[in-house]
């Protein structure tokens, strides 16, 4: 038996598959839509490296066509002439800016239209000219960098070489007048008070320790609270009268203020004369019932006329409804011989020795 081919299937099996393929080229050429499109004529001033028929066309980053026809322009070999097909509702305009842009690791060229807002005449669709440039890849515009850079190198070689030769000369002076440098860096540092600073030296106030025999003692208990000063007096550092200071003196200084010196050294000079009965500060527990209230009116060294060493303090005993049941001024003065820190050091000790004796001798007296 005789079989008959199925010329009926077979027939309308390749008429579907060409229909088939016609509609993916029309489909891959609408980007995969079937709406109305609209053709443009874009002219790039310039080459237009690896793009190619069927690049996409983005506006604003948007994929929105694809070129569909490449070749240069008759009238200039240097411009190439592209048209774009876009979907119609794309808002291109006649002055929408044109460009090339390489996208993703190969560097796929894509045709990139921004903005516009000039509204083109009906009818043919405006030609578009890119911006100058616009084809030139990042490998190109290094190129143009860097021949630009060897020809501005080339136009001045002959400042470039006196300049380096210069820049040698100048280092090898440097080099030659090291020391002398290091001199001169040296003294400008010195002079501006920069480098290490000085190590200051403290002195402290001696306190007197041969008081003699406590012949009478405290009857009650009493307080020396911190003596009062004039705010000059607030430092540790020496002081000298009428003013100014003793360049021999910049690193000298007393242990603590002026003002808690005094305090610690007559609380001090008190126990030495009577430990059972020694006198307490006013930060102390408890309310002692007389305080012994100091204040400081000189604590100088003294250079008008014989230069000497001067303390003046002024003394008030009160009691614990603040009444004042004694008061008195006691100053004194020792002579310097040699205006040195070591020196006026000893001479504020004996003063101040004298000052302990009296305040504990009257103190004793009136309480």
């Amino acid at each position: 038996m005789e079989t008959r081919a199925p010329y009926v299937l077979i027939g309308s099996f390749v008429l579907a598959a060409i229909l088939a393929v016609f509609g993916f080229v029309y489909w891959l050429n609408n980007t995969g839509g079937i709406g109305p499109r609209t053709t443009y004529h874009v002219q790039f001033q310039g080459p237009v490296p690896g793009l190619l028929v069927g690049a996409g066309v983005l506006f604003n980053g948007i994929r929105v066509g694809e070129v569909t026809q490449l070749g240069l322009a008759p009238d200039n070999p240097r411009f190439v002439n592209a048209t774009i097909s876009v979907a119609s509702t794309t808002p291109v305009r006649a002055d929408s800016r044109v460009g090339l842009d390489f996208q993703g690791l190969t560097g796929v060229p894509v045709v990139t239209l921004e903005g516009g807002i000039i509204v083109a005449k009906s009818g043919e669709p405006p030609t578009l000219i890119a911006e100058a440039g616009a084809g030139q890849s990042m490998t190109q515009a290094a190129r143009d960098a860097l021949r630009r850079v060897d020809t501005v190198l080339e136009d001045n070689s002959g400042p470039l070489k006196d300049t380096i030769a210069n820049l040698k000369t100048f280092s090898d002076g440097l080099a030659r007048n090291t020391g002398k440098i290091d001199g001169i860096l040296a003294g400008l540092e010195k002079m501006t008070g920069g480098g290490t600073p000085a190590q200051k030296v403290t002195y402290d106030l001696r306190t007197p320790q041969n008081l003699g025999p406590a012949g009478k003692t405290l009857s009650a208990s009493l307080a020396i609270p911190e003596p009062t000063a004039v705010a000059m007096l607030q430092t540790q550092r020496m002081l000298f009268a009428p003013g100014g200071d003793n360049p021999g003196f910049a690193d000298f200084l007393w242990a603590d203020s002026i003002p808690k010196l005094v305090q610690a050294r007559l609380i001090d000079s008190f126990e030495n004369y009577d430990i059972a009965h020694a006198p307490l500060r006013a930060a102390d527990l408890g309310q002692a019932d007389y305080q012994l209230l100091i204040d400081i009116r000189r604590f100088r060294i003294a250079t008008e006329g014989e230069t000497r060493v001067e303390i003046g303090l002024s003394a008030r005993i009160v009691d614990k409804n603040g009444k004042v049941i004694a008061s008195r001024l006691v100053e004194t003065s020792e002579k310097l011989d040699k205006v040195e820190p070591a020196a006026a050091a000893a001479a504020f000790d004996l003063a101040f020795t004298r000052i302990a004796k009296e305040l504990i001798g009257w103190t004793v007296q009136a309480v």
